[in-house]
């Protein structure tokens, strides 16, 4: 628990007071600064870490076709969206942004994704096309986030959320072992998740290009403006 300290010329019950937590709602600006490393949104980050080994154990378990171990499987990747939806949330309701979670979040995101896409695919289940344009994707975008960080970041979009879901369902529905009519329609969802990796994939790289030419013309005018600025 986290409590903001009372003032140095406090005492008496307005200095108790002020020693006080802050109770629901939004912590303030003080406890964003001392966010624990071991709060809640990095526990439930590091559950999705740990997830990672026991889904692909699960999903290959007894040679990975058989229904009850690929219904575990599924049982714990839905377990990693669902972590993965509330730890967001939750670091930024209240508060709990830390370094660690900013590096480990989206690569749990990854590692659950890309464990599952690459098992389904050397099990024969999904095409290596499919799997190569997810991760390719994602490793582009990671890749293009690095190249124009020194001039902004580059939001996420309604269209990226929407392909986080459609990714999620599909694979999902690839884990279960699905028979019939379903089996058919997983095919159609991961058709929808496909074609939204590559729209939104393209849509960063627009982004991204005008990030970086807008922030180089923000720098070249600095520069001008200092340089006049030295001349007077």
């Amino acid at each position: 628990m986290t409590g903001v300290p009372a003032p140095a010329g406090g005492s008496g019950a307005q200095g108790a007071s002020s020693a006080q937590p802050v109770r629901g709602g939004k912590l303030g600006a003080a406890a964003v600064n001392q966010a624990s490393l071991w709060n809640v949104a990095n526990l439930l980050t590091m559950v999705r870490l740990l997830l990672v080994p026991g889904f692909v154990m699960l999903l290959l378990g007894n040679g990975g076709y058989d229904p009850a171990w690929r219904s575990f499987a599924w049982a714990a990747f839905a377990v990693a969206m669902i972590t993965d939806l509330f730890d967001g949330h939750l670091a930024r309701t209240y508060n709990l942004v830390t370094d660690f979670g900013k590096i480990a979040d989206p690569i749990a995101d990854k590692a659950i994704m890309g464990a599952a896409l690459v098992c389904l695919s050397w099990l024969g289940d999904l095409p290596w096309w499919v799997t190569g344009v997810i991760l390719g994707r994602e490793l582009g975008i990671t890749l293009l986030r690095f190249w124009v960080i020194r001039y902004g970041v580059i939001p996420a979009s309604r269209g990226g959320k929407m392909k986080t879901l459609a990714q999620g369902t599909a694979v999902g529905m690839y884990v279960l072992a699905l028979t019939g009519p379903l089996a058919t329609l997983r095919f159609w969802v991961m058709a929808v998740a496909v074609v939204l990796t590559v729209v939104t994939g393209l849509d960063y790289v627009k982004q991204a290009v005008v990030l970086r030419r807008q922030g180089m013309a923000e720098a070249r005018a600095a520069a001008a403006e200092s340089a006049r600025e030295a001349a007077k």
